[in-house]
């Protein structure tokens, strides 16, 4: 889940090299708006779309369906909810369990991620996804423990939600000799080896406008 994905013009070749970048075999998908959420994926994007997120005009929650090996789907959902604060924050997890629950079924595998922008583990608006999706600990971490996921590393503001029946088939984030039973908030300013991880580059956390990190959760799906 990729939010504010804007890239040069936003010309479908350059998000498509962007996204080629990272993998040419990888699949992308993307909602509208001044500063859209998106999806890319390493399996097959089978439909896509975007629901109105009714406290904003300039994102809405980018959906996609993916085909994973076997016969569940997966369905994912990028969201991006207000800085304002948590009341709006709940209003717009209202909205979007109301389009969850009419449009995804419950037997299918569900992620919903992105920047909640939440001050708190414990705010309304992570309560009220608990029905569709799962938001208590643990949580993903560092190397040193620290979940949080602003620039300045003090906030949860960023998160990767799954649903009852996913989260059980969650394993450790597992790179080089590393081991993230959580999951992994990935901070370039403090994980090592950066070798592990290339081309990432330890400033890149820091670069201008940085406001997030990357929140990183593996699941096993047997086919």
């Amino acid at each position: 889940m990729i939010q504010e994905f804007n890239v040069g013009t936003n010309a479908q070749s350059e998000l498509s090299q962007f996204v080629a970048s990272l993998d040419p075999t990888f699949w992308w998908a993307r909602g509208t708006g001044q500063i859209p959420n998106g999806i890319i994926s390493r399996w097959p994007i089978v439909g896509s779309g975007e629901w109105p997120d009714p406290r904003v005009s300039n994102r809405t929650f980018a959906w996609a369906l993916i085909d994973l090996p076997g016969p569940r789907e997966l369905w994912v959902v990028s969201v991006h909810l207000l800085t304002a604060n948590g009341s709006e924050r709940d209003l717009e997890a209202h909205a979007l369990l109301q389009v969850l629950d009419a449009n995804v079924p419950t037997r299918d595998f569900l992620l919903v991620g992105g920047d909640f922008n939440t001050e708190t583990t414990n705010e309304a608006a992570l309560r009220t996804l608990q029905l569709r999706a799962r938001s208590g600990p643990p949580y993903p971490a560092d190397a040193v423990g620290n979940a949080n996921t602003n620039a300045a590393r003090a906030k949860p503001f960023d998160h990767v939600l799954a649903s009852s029946c996913l989260s059980p088939n969650q394993v450790p984030v597992t790179i080089g000799a590393a081991s993230f039973d959580a999951g992994l908030v990935f901070d370039t300013r403090s994980y090592m080896p950066l070798t592990d991880v290339p081309p990432a580059l330890a400033g890149d956390s820091a670069a201008q406008n940085m406001q997030h990190m990357a929140v990183v959760k593996d699941f096993v799906v047997q086919p």
